[in-house]
């Protein structure tokens, strides 16, 4: 018979963390679960302490090849036979033994419930820290309507992952982690859930999250791999599929939040120290391939606009000058933009003029 549950323990060189992570679940007030340890491949003793557990219940899945995170975590949940999917890694674990028993029975007397989540404890060198304040959503259990939690999740992610256990027909019907999100895929599929089920909400805090060098996150940061870029293919997915299923006030919200995002994102990129005036500039308007070919345009101005004010301050006058052309070209109504291209095509007496002009301006703010 299937069990009701299905843990899918992700491990790559995390092995000092899996007895916990593992024992943690094996402590459950509801046994009705299987554990898969998705080993990708590791390097480490994942294998030995993987078959240091006796628990029937306890299954090792070890790649031929390492798949990657994401598809890693696509390969356990196809695997998962339970009603219940609850994906945590092997560096997290479970606080309460009976956080498994509260999930499954409020969502077998609640169907229209998709998920169920908590907030988080941050838990560093072995000792927590303290509760992740932005996991919180209130001080009383709620089942959300599912829209409306949704509108709160299009300003960030604020379920934990370790902490979400969802149906297994979510991942069915609608799909599971996108691979090109490997930043932001469980928001996104936070998001997905929530556009077709209620979301269930447990106010006490029943998982740690542990913070350090090796977690997921901070791995994908080193590489460089960057948040706003998964962001805003969150948000134009999310619009496109609020569309699809006729809830433009929402589609309309997930635009609204993106141009916030957009404008952080071309804020950033326009700080950034590298010479990056090809490279990234094809990376940005890349990652606004689900955008509208208007907010294309729009967000590509407002970038080469930001960015030849890096060229300028930098004392760099041809690079900025063709970057405010850029600009132009992608929207011609910018008239801040048209007087500086207009100065820096005067040469000398316009950077003259643009300085005399930028100190009136200072002494006056």
């Amino acid at each position: 018979m299937d069990p009701k549950v299905t843990f899918v323990v992700p491990c790559y060189n995390l092995a000092h963390f899996l007895t916990e992570c593992v024992g943690s679940i094996l402590t459950q007030t509801c046994g009705d679960f299987e554990i898969l340890i998705m080993d990708d491949c590791s390097p480490d003793k994942t294998p030995e302490v993987a078959r240091s557990f006796v628990d029937p219940r306890v299954k090792h899945v070890r790649n031929e090849v390492n798949l990657g995170h994401l598809a890693n975590y696509n390969k356990g949940i196809g695997m998962a036979r339970g009603e219940y999917v609850w994906l945590i890694s092997a560096d997290d674990r479970l606080r309460s033994p009976y956080i498994l028993e509260r999930y499954v029975t409020l969502m077998d007397r609640h169907p229209k419930v998709g998920y169920s989540f908590c907030p988080a404890m941050d838990l560093a060198d072995g000792r927590e820290t303290g509760l992740a304040a932005y996991s919180v959503h209130g001080e009383r259990d709620t089942i959300f309507e599912g829209r409306e939690f949704l509108d709160k999740l299009l300003d960030g992610n604020t379920v934990v992952a370790a902490s979400g256990m969802a149906r297994k027909e979510c991942y069915d019907r609608l799909g599971m982690f996108p691979p090109n999100m490997p930043y932001a895929g469980d928001w996104y599929l936070w998001c997905l859930f929530a556009l077709h089920y209620d979301v269930a909400y447990f106010s006490e805090p029943m998982v740690s999250y542990r913070s350090h060098g090796q977690t997921m996150t901070n791995i994908l940061m080193k590489r460089n791999y960057d948040v706003f870029r998964d962001g805003i293919a969150v948000l134009t997915d999310i619009r496109s599929k609020a569309h699809e299923c006729g809830e433009d006030a929402l589609a309309l919200k997930c635009g609204d939040r993106l141009d916030r995002m957009i404008e952080r994102y071309v804020h950033q990129l326009a700080l950034d120290e590298e010479d990056f005036v090809s490279s990234t500039a094809t990376a940005f308007e890349k990652s606004l391939d689900g955008c509208t070919p208007d907010e294309r345009k729009r967000h590509g101005a407002r970038f080469f606009a930001e960015l030849g004010e890096r060229y300028y301050d930098s004392g760099e006058i041809a690079r900025a000058r063709g970057c405010y052309g850029k600009a132009l070209e992608r929207n011609r109504r910018m008239p801040k933009v048209w007087i500086k291209y207009f100065l820096l095509c005067l040469g000398k007496p316009g950077l003259q003029l643009r300085a005399f002009l930028s100190g009136i301006r200072r002494r006056q703010a």
